[in-house]
């Protein structure tokens, strides 16, 4: 497949250097384009001599990875047609439909979220999410009409999971779902639990906002990443900065995918009481074990609002947060208690 460079659409950067204190380990960067996105994966490998079969069975790895997660964009994608999930929204009503391991855990980790945010997130929401992009399209909003109708078949109690057939019951017609607050973090952990378990611990990989590391690079104490605030350009001297080890951070933020339509500003984040994009200004990055929980946890607390996100995430265990707010032209800066605080302005 050619590689290609692309525009990242979410609020997180990679600062990590490229060079390693030791000698005998070398930096390799693969990036190809999936789920709409660039995927990118750093790796360190020993070099030379007889270890220069190291970075041979490195390429063999991060091929099988790229398919990976090229698998899973043809479980989870709402834009393929005939990709699992779109099967899954095209299957009767009222009888069990079973579906593959990857799709079943998704859907259950997100119906978990669905009920503990009171519907803010939510996989389910796929017909405001289409109404929504017609809107942004057309450059005219929903009448409330349309918005009502897209509700009607929008909501985690329209689905029934069942745990020991792994079958997924629709109990309205015409659901659509959108896993794009969740399947990127998905494969990213896929991608890296390939690249560890093949002996290669000292890897980072990004998916746009995405980003999860595994061992410190050689000679380092970890990986440096950085956080685009809501007002800023891409001037690395103004990006807050933490430093992670087998951790991922995920950003969900509305820095460069937006509509302003009659002097409103609306986010391409989708509001399921509204049904519009966010019409308030706010970003949020999540640190935790797995960018499974971060890209999805991000995605929620932006829905939340700063107030109730906080409260919501601060009895979350080994989940951190920061969300900033823009009020006028002064952000508003909003942490949990065991956020890193280094570069935090």
């Amino acid at each position: 497949m050619k590689r290609f460079a692309s525009t990242s659409i979410l609020a997180a950067a990679l600062l990590a250097s490229c060079s390693a204190e030791e000698e005998s380990w070398e930096l390799h960067t693969f990036q190809e384009p999936h789920m709409g996105t660039l995927y990118s994966i750093r790796s360190y490998a020993q070099q030379g001599g007889a270890q220069r079969g190291k970075v041979d069975d490195l390429t063999v790895l991060v091929h099988r990875a790229f398919d990976r997660v090229e698998e899973l964009n043809s479980i989870f994608s709402d834009y393929l047609p005939e990709s699992e999930l779109n099967e899954l929204a095209k299957g009767p009503v009222g009888k069990p439909i079973p579906v593959s391991a990857d799709l079943y855990r998704i859907l259950d980790l997100s119906k978990q979220l669905t009920e503990e945010t009171d519907g803010a997130f939510d996989v389910t929401a796929g017909p405001l999410i289409r109404l929504w992009r017609i809107a942004k399209k057309n450059k005219r909003l929903p009448t409330p009409d349309q918005i009502g109708r897209a509700k009607a078949r929008t909501g985690a109690h329209l689905i029934d999971l069942d745990p020991v057939a792994k079958t997924v019951t629709k109990r309205a017609e015409g659901m659509l779902f959108d896993l794009g607050g969740i399947a990127k973090g998905y494969a990213a952990d896929e991608v890296l639990s390939i690249l560890k378990n093949g002996g290669f611990p000292h890897s980072l990989v990004a998916a746009s906002g995405d980003i999860v590391v595994g061992d410190a690079p050689p000679g380092k104490n970890g990986w440096r990443i950085g956080i685009e605030t809501l007002e800023i350009g891409a001037g690395l001297s103004d990006i807050n900065t933490v430093i992670l080890v087998n951790q991922a951070i995920s950003t969900s933020a509305d820095t460069r995918q937006f509509l302003e339509l009659d002097g409103n500003r609306y986010s391409h984040i989708v509001s399921t009481k509204t049904g519009l994009g966010l019409t308030r200004r706010i970003g949020a990055s999540v640190i935790a074990s797995d960018a499974t929980t971060t890209d999805s946890h991000a995605t929620a607390l932006t829905l939340l609002g700063a107030e109730e996100a906080l409260g919501w995430i601060s009895g979350k265990k080994e989940v951190e947060a920061l969300i900033v707010v823009l009020e006028g032209n002064e952000e508003r800066i909003h942490a949990t208690n065991g956020f890193p605080k280094e570069g935090i302005r």
